[in-house]
């Protein structure tokens, strides 16, 4: 017999068992699947693990098995009391997705409603406009932020913020719709009015048609959540901040793999940016009573990335280069150059989340020198191209998969510069 026959062969080492997970979604809009796609690749790529999937509605009593479930971690996201109260009572590793934090002693992963509201602002200020006003239902906390935070932030501009806030609770959706119709006939105009999701967004465009404003020229209407089919059905087609529930679901779901090892994770807030703002025609409009300054605009804003100069714009509207320096500062505050280089910066940022192309091919898309591009980045955002998209990017598998990065921030994000 040979020596090899006789040696006692190694026993392989026992895999332990996939750990159970409950998904506990409350009826799940495009947001919520956003979080169970990203969660879902989150699996992927660390897994397996043996998934129990559960939808409930607003008011549905916790299901009976729930109260005695062996599983090893829990992701929650919904608004039902007593459907939190249950998982609360159980010592089972969990991860709060819910908008309004149900679950206050465990970490709570949401969209950042300060950069949310910060990039809306942004949004209007750039295109020029003078009035503002938030569209929101104080029944929901994410209302009350984002109202909270675009306050801050159109008060810090200077301007003033007018807000309509009623509940569904007292009217109907028609009865509620012709309130906010006469409430937008009272604002100054042009206004540009934020929504504090598409939804509201929708009955903000309904109520524009049953008052006979002209949108976008007499009321500009932004929303959140960039729902294809709530922003498609307008008309006109309506503009969306573009949130990151897939990221948020990979965030979340990395957070449980952590608690579940045994490891102590921080109660708190993980915030996740948004990406961008979609821009439909409901804000493709530009606010600004000079209509000369107003072509200029338009002209960079479309031809920015070709590499154009100041001399450029001067042989789009001729006048002399000193009077339109003047007339831009007066209006927006900064000079032609400072805007060319503000919108080639930010198509910049939206290929650096949104495409895997080379910082050096990035460039060579947005009009800058390669070896120019990085500097004037990190003086307008205090990051290079690189870090920026370490920390709001995705990175793309070879299957194709989107991975997002794994480092988690705790805390307010900064995007402050997203879209400024």
């Amino acid at each position: 017999m040979s020596r090899n026959s006789t040696r006692k062969r190694r026993k392989a080492p026992r895999r332990s068992a996939p750990p159970k997970v409950a998904l506990l979604f409350e009826t799940p809009n495009a947001y919520a699947r956003g979080i169970l796609q990203g969660i879902g690749e989150y699996i992927l790529t660390h897994g397996p693990w043996v998934v129990s999937f559960v939808v409930f509605g607003l008011n549905d009593r916790p299901p009976a098995w729930l109260s005695s479930w062996d599983g090893q971690g829990i992701i929650f996201r919904g608004e039902n009391r007593r459907m939190a109260q249950a998982v609360a009572r159980l010592s089972t590793p969990t991860v709060d997705m819910t908008p309004s934090r149900l679950l206050p002693h465990v970490p709570w992963v949401k969209s950042d409603d300060a950069a949310v509201a910060r990039m809306a602002a942004a949004h209007f200020l750039e295109r020029g406009f003078r009035n503002f006003a938030f569209c929101g239902n104080p029944d929901f906390n994410v209302s009350n932020r984002r109202r909270e935070y675009f306050k801050i932030n159109i008060h810090g501009a200077g301007y003033v913020c007018r807000t309509f806030e009623q509940n569904l609770r007292t009217r109907s959706a028609d009865a509620r719709i012709d309130a906010i119709a006469r409430w937008l006939s009272e604002l100054p105009r042009p206004v540009g009015v934020f929504a504090y999701n598409d939804h509201e967004g929708q009955q903000v465009l309904d109520a524009c048609r049953r008052a006979g404003l002209a949108v976008p020229e007499e009321v500009a209407v932004l929303g959140v959540d960039n729902d294809e089919v709530l922003c498609a059905l307008s008309p006109p087609p309506m503009s969306s901040v573009i949130l990151n529930p897939r990221r948020g679901g990979w965030d979340a779901a990395a957070l449980l793999r952590v608690m579940m090892s045994g490891e102590e994770v921080p109660v708190t807030e993980y915030f996740i940016p948004p990406v961008s703002i979609a821009v439909r025609q409901s804000t493709d409009v530009l606010a600004v009573s000079d209509p000369q300054i107003a072509k200029a605009l338009r002209f960079i804003r479309e031809h920015a990335c070709e590499r154009i100069g100041v001399k450029h714009v001067l042989q789009h509207c001729p006048m002399a280069r000193r009077a339109l320096e003047m007339r831009f500062k007066k209006l927006l505050g900064r000079s032609p150059h400072e805007e060319i280089v503000r919108v080639q910066l930010n198509r910049v940022k939206e290929l650096l989340v949104g495409t895997q192309l080379s910082v050096a091919e990035i460039a060579d898309r947005t009009g800058f020198d390669p070896e120019y591009i990085s500097v004037v980045f990190k003086q307008q955002n205090g990051m290079t191209p690189t870090e920026f998209r370490k920390q709001f990017g995705t990175v793309q598998q070879e299957s194709g998969a989107r991975i997002y990065p794994p480092r988690l921030v705790r805390g307010r994000s900064d995007v402050s510069e997203w879209a400024i």
